[in-house]
């Protein structure tokens, strides 16, 4: 969705600045999450 790589990606949920949820042994990150993250990115850059 956003380009990033799995190292990226883990960095973000790690170190919470992407929510996710654990289902079983797989982590998940839901689409809202993503534009949530990205609605954060372009406040910042404003």
């Amino acid at each position: 969705m956003l380009g990033y790589g799995l190292s990226k990606t883990k960095q973000l949920v790690a170190t919470g600045q992407i929510r996710s949820i654990k289902d079983g042994g797989n982590r998940r990150v839901l689409p809202a999450w993503v534009d949530d993250y990205i609605a954060r990115l372009v406040e910042e850059a404003a």
